[in-house]
């Protein structure tokens, strides 16, 4: 379902100030996506395991660091696709000026 946003400004220059607000948000979110990843592939390499194996198969129990590496890595894992899905939205916005 698309849905449609409207932004009133007082003059036309306001404009220029949310497109560059836009972009620089989609810039931090691919640096926050790319932190976030490296976080991620630093727990992989550790334990030698994909998070998707490591979100379905494994418990604490299983990690050296347990309950707080445990979250630390889950946590990892979900705020990625957070990440990922608000850039992508972001993205996928079109706009029309008049």
């Amino acid at each position: 379902m698309n849905m449609q946003m409207t932004i009133e400004l007082t003059n036309r220059s306001g404009i220029q100030a949310v497109l560059q607000a836009l972009e620089l948000y989609k810039r931090q979110l691919r640096t926050s996506i790319k932190r976030t990843r490296e976080q991620i592939l630093r727990f992989e390499q550790k334990y030698h395991v994909t998070t998707a194996y490591f979100l379905t198969q494994m418990a604490a129990e299983d990690l050296a660091g347990g309950d707080l590496e445990y979250v630390e890595w889950a946590g990892e894992a979900e705020l990625l696709v957070g990440l990922q899905a608000e850039l992508q939205e972001l993205e996928n916005a079109r706009y029309r000026l008049p």
